[in-house]
Protein backbone atom coordinates (compact mmCIF):
# COMPACT_ATOMS: atom_id res chain seq x y z
CA UNK A 1 0.00 0.00 0.00
CA UNK A 2 1.09 3.31 -0.96
CA UNK A 3 2.01 5.82 1.88
CA UNK A 4 -0.48 8.60 0.71
CA UNK A 5 -3.39 5.47 1.01
CA UNK A 6 -2.38 4.63 4.21
CA UNK A 7 -2.59 8.18 5.40
CA UNK A 8 -5.79 9.21 3.85
CA UNK A 9 -7.61 5.26 4.35
CA UNK A 10 -6.17 4.57 8.06
CA UNK A 11 -7.63 6.12 11.62
CA UNK A 12 -5.03 4.66 13.82
CA UNK A 13 -1.74 6.77 12.59
CA UNK A 14 1.20 7.98 13.81
CA UNK A 15 0.43 11.51 12.89
CA UNK A 16 3.52 13.09 14.11
CA UNK A 17 5.52 10.80 11.71
CA UNK A 18 2.85 11.44 8.92
CA UNK A 19 2.88 15.10 9.40
CA UNK A 20 6.91 14.88 9.55
CA UNK A 21 6.79 12.80 6.24
CA UNK A 22 4.78 15.34 4.68
CA UNK A 23 6.50 18.33 5.14
CA UNK A 24 9.70 16.86 5.11
CA UNK A 25 8.49 16.10 1.14
CA UNK A 26 7.31 19.71 1.26
CA UNK A 27 10.56 20.85 1.74
CA UNK A 28 12.78 19.00 -1.19
CA UNK A 29 10.70 20.25 -3.27
CA UNK A 30 10.69 23.97 -2.56
CA UNK A 31 14.69 23.56 -2.68
CA UNK A 32 14.39 21.47 -5.81
CA UNK A 33 11.94 24.74 -7.14
CA UNK A 34 14.67 27.36 -6.32
CA UNK A 35 17.51 25.51 -8.15
CA UNK A 36 14.92 26.14 -11.41
CA UNK A 37 16.42 28.63 -13.68
CA UNK A 38 13.92 31.47 -13.93
CA UNK A 39 11.75 31.27 -15.73
CA UNK A 40 9.98 28.35 -16.34
CA UNK A 41 7.23 26.94 -17.42
CA UNK A 42 5.36 23.29 -16.58
CA UNK A 43 4.38 21.39 -19.20
CA UNK A 44 1.45 18.55 -18.95
CA UNK A 45 0.17 16.45 -21.00
CA UNK A 46 -0.12 11.74 -21.25
CA UNK A 47 2.12 9.48 -19.89
CA UNK A 48 0.56 7.49 -22.92
CA UNK A 49 1.44 9.50 -26.07
CA UNK A 50 4.44 7.60 -27.70
CA UNK A 51 7.03 8.62 -29.81
CA UNK A 52 5.47 7.29 -33.13
CA UNK A 53 2.46 10.13 -32.15
CA UNK A 54 1.90 13.69 -33.71
CA UNK A 55 1.70 15.18 -29.89
CA UNK A 56 4.39 14.04 -29.29
CA UNK A 57 6.30 15.46 -31.92
CA UNK A 58 4.45 18.42 -31.07
CA UNK A 59 5.35 17.85 -27.13
CA UNK A 60 9.57 18.06 -28.28
CA UNK A 61 8.93 20.95 -30.44
CA UNK A 62 7.61 22.79 -27.81
CA UNK A 63 10.01 22.20 -25.33
CA UNK A 64 12.30 23.05 -28.41
CA UNK A 65 11.18 26.44 -28.93
CA UNK A 66 10.84 27.09 -25.14
CA UNK A 67 14.49 26.44 -24.33
CA UNK A 68 15.35 28.68 -27.12
CA UNK A 69 13.26 31.13 -25.96
CA UNK A 70 15.65 31.15 -22.28
CA UNK A 71 12.56 29.27 -20.72
CA UNK A 72 13.65 26.30 -18.28
CA UNK A 73 10.73 23.48 -19.02
CA UNK A 74 9.35 21.73 -15.68
CA UNK A 75 7.20 18.63 -16.49
CA UNK A 76 5.80 15.67 -14.65
CA UNK A 77 9.32 13.82 -15.69
CA UNK A 78 7.97 10.65 -16.85
CA UNK A 79 7.49 9.13 -20.02
CA UNK A 80 4.90 10.22 -23.24
CA UNK A 81 4.69 14.07 -23.31
CA UNK A 82 6.64 14.60 -20.30
CA UNK A 83 9.21 13.22 -21.98
CA UNK A 84 9.11 14.83 -25.31
CA UNK A 85 8.81 18.31 -23.76
CA UNK A 86 12.09 17.37 -21.58
CA UNK A 87 13.85 15.81 -24.80
CA UNK A 88 12.70 18.91 -26.71
CA UNK A 89 14.29 21.03 -24.20
CA UNK A 90 17.89 19.84 -24.14
CA UNK A 91 18.06 19.26 -28.00
CA UNK A 92 17.63 23.77 -27.47
CA UNK A 93 20.04 23.79 -24.92
CA UNK A 94 17.68 24.75 -22.36
CA UNK A 95 17.04 23.27 -18.43
CA UNK A 96 15.10 20.33 -18.01
CA UNK A 97 13.53 19.56 -14.55
CA UNK A 98 11.23 16.35 -14.31
CA UNK A 99 9.12 16.37 -10.75
CA UNK A 100 8.15 12.27 -10.67
CA UNK A 101 5.96 10.41 -8.71
CA UNK A 102 6.28 6.96 -7.47
CA UNK A 103 3.06 5.17 -8.33
CA UNK A 104 2.38 1.23 -8.31
CA UNK A 105 3.28 0.59 -11.42
CA UNK A 106 6.62 2.31 -11.47
CA UNK A 107 6.56 5.02 -13.65
CA UNK A 108 10.01 5.68 -14.87
CA UNK A 109 11.84 9.13 -14.96
CA UNK A 110 12.71 9.67 -18.23
CA UNK A 111 16.37 10.05 -19.40
CA UNK A 112 16.18 13.75 -20.77
CA UNK A 113 16.08 15.78 -17.45
CA UNK A 114 18.88 18.08 -15.42
CA UNK A 115 16.91 17.96 -12.39
CA UNK A 116 15.23 15.23 -11.31
CA UNK A 117 13.24 14.56 -8.05
CA UNK A 118 11.14 11.78 -7.10
CA UNK A 119 7.97 12.68 -5.22
CA UNK A 120 5.72 10.18 -3.13
CA UNK A 121 2.79 12.39 -2.37
CA UNK A 122 0.84 14.00 -5.17
CA UNK A 123 0.11 17.21 -3.07
CA UNK A 124 4.00 17.93 -2.37
CA UNK A 125 4.26 17.28 -6.18
CA UNK A 126 1.86 19.51 -7.58
CA UNK A 127 2.61 22.49 -5.20
CA UNK A 128 6.55 22.19 -6.69
CA UNK A 129 4.78 21.82 -10.46
CA UNK A 130 3.05 25.26 -10.06
CA UNK A 131 5.48 26.89 -7.97
CA UNK A 132 8.25 26.51 -10.22
CA UNK A 133 6.55 27.66 -13.32
CA UNK A 134 5.68 31.39 -14.90
CA UNK A 135 3.14 29.71 -17.30
CA UNK A 136 1.41 26.60 -18.08
CA UNK A 137 1.17 24.72 -21.81
CA UNK A 138 -1.09 21.58 -21.54
CA UNK A 139 -1.08 18.89 -24.26
CA UNK A 140 -3.79 15.97 -24.67
CA UNK A 141 -3.57 14.20 -21.39
CA UNK A 142 -6.07 12.32 -18.87
CA UNK A 143 -7.42 12.55 -15.32
CA UNK A 144 -3.93 14.30 -14.06
CA UNK A 145 -4.13 16.37 -16.85
CA UNK A 146 -7.53 17.58 -16.31
CA UNK A 147 -6.71 17.98 -12.75
CA UNK A 148 -3.70 19.60 -13.02
CA UNK A 149 -6.00 22.35 -15.50
CA UNK A 150 -9.13 23.00 -13.35
CA UNK A 151 -6.19 23.29 -10.15
CA UNK A 152 -4.52 26.30 -12.06
CA UNK A 153 -7.06 27.86 -13.19
CA UNK A 154 -8.39 27.46 -9.81
CA UNK A 155 -5.43 29.00 -7.81
CA UNK A 156 -5.15 32.20 -10.52
CA UNK A 157 -9.51 33.25 -9.97
CA UNK A 158 -8.42 32.93 -6.63
CA UNK A 159 -5.87 34.64 -6.61
CA UNK A 160 -4.01 32.07 -4.52
CA UNK A 161 -1.55 32.37 -7.76
CA UNK A 162 -0.95 35.29 -9.75
CA UNK A 163 -2.21 35.21 -12.92
CA UNK A 164 -0.40 33.24 -15.96
CA UNK A 165 -0.63 31.76 -19.37
CA UNK A 166 -2.72 28.52 -19.53
CA UNK A 167 -3.07 27.14 -22.85
CA UNK A 168 -4.09 24.17 -23.94
CA UNK A 169 -2.68 22.60 -27.21
CA UNK A 170 -4.90 20.55 -29.93
CA UNK A 171 -8.45 22.07 -30.44
CA UNK A 172 -9.92 18.78 -31.45
CA UNK A 173 -8.94 17.58 -28.19
CA UNK A 174 -9.49 20.36 -26.07
CA UNK A 175 -13.02 21.61 -27.61
CA UNK A 176 -15.96 19.90 -26.57
CA UNK A 177 -14.50 20.63 -23.21
CA UNK A 178 -14.23 24.09 -24.01
CA UNK A 179 -17.97 23.78 -25.18
CA UNK A 180 -19.00 22.01 -22.06
CA UNK A 181 -17.42 25.01 -19.65
CA UNK A 182 -19.46 27.71 -21.97
CA UNK A 183 -22.62 26.18 -21.99
CA UNK A 184 -22.79 24.68 -18.66
CA UNK A 185 -21.15 26.51 -15.68
CA UNK A 186 -20.69 29.59 -17.44
CA UNK A 187 -24.26 30.02 -18.75
CA UNK A 188 -25.57 28.93 -15.17
CA UNK A 189 -23.53 31.34 -13.90
CA UNK A 190 -21.21 28.86 -11.98
CA UNK A 191 -18.19 30.90 -13.42
CA UNK A 192 -17.36 34.57 -14.44
CA UNK A 193 -16.68 35.48 -18.37
CA UNK A 194 -13.43 36.60 -17.61
CA UNK A 195 -12.63 33.01 -15.74
CA UNK A 196 -12.74 31.65 -19.20
CA UNK A 197 -10.60 34.19 -20.27
CA UNK A 198 -7.79 32.65 -18.38
CA UNK A 199 -7.87 29.74 -21.13
CA UNK A 200 -6.15 30.21 -24.64
CA UNK A 201 -6.64 27.04 -27.32
CA UNK A 202 -4.05 26.80 -30.14
CA UNK A 203 -2.71 24.20 -32.47
CA UNK A 204 0.15 25.95 -33.05
CA UNK A 205 2.95 25.12 -30.61
CA UNK A 206 5.22 27.92 -31.49
CA UNK A 207 1.95 30.76 -30.77
CA UNK A 208 1.75 28.53 -27.59
CA UNK A 209 5.68 29.99 -26.54
CA UNK A 210 4.53 33.16 -28.00
CA UNK A 211 1.66 33.23 -25.43
CA UNK A 212 3.90 32.39 -22.40
CA UNK A 213 7.11 34.86 -23.60
CA UNK A 214 5.18 37.74 -24.22
CA UNK A 215 3.37 37.62 -20.77
CA UNK A 216 6.67 37.27 -19.47
CA UNK A 217 7.79 40.29 -21.12
CA UNK A 218 5.11 42.09 -20.09
CA UNK A 219 5.20 41.57 -16.70
CA UNK A 220 1.37 40.39 -16.87
CA UNK A 221 1.75 38.05 -13.86
CA UNK A 222 -0.78 40.27 -11.82
CA UNK A 223 -4.17 39.32 -9.62
CA UNK A 224 -6.91 39.03 -12.26
CA UNK A 225 -9.64 39.38 -9.05
CA UNK A 226 -10.51 41.31 -6.10
CA UNK A 227 -10.09 39.06 -2.98
CA UNK A 228 -13.46 39.63 -1.75
CA UNK A 229 -14.93 38.39 -5.50
CA UNK A 230 -13.06 34.89 -5.64
CA UNK A 231 -14.53 32.15 -5.18
CA UNK A 232 -13.93 28.32 -5.70
CA UNK A 233 -17.08 27.29 -6.06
Amino acid sequence: MSVDRHILEHDEVDLDAHVALIAEEFRMGFEAVEKVPRPAVTVFGSARIRPDCAEYEHARACGRALAEAGFAVVTGGGPGVMEAANRGTKEGGGYSVGFNIALPHEQQANPYIDLGVTFRHFYARKVALVKAAEGFILFPGGFGTLDELFESLTLIQTDKVRQFPVVLVGRPYWRDLLDWIADEPLAAGMISPEDVDLLHVTDDVHEAVALVVDCWKRHCADPVHEPEKADAQ
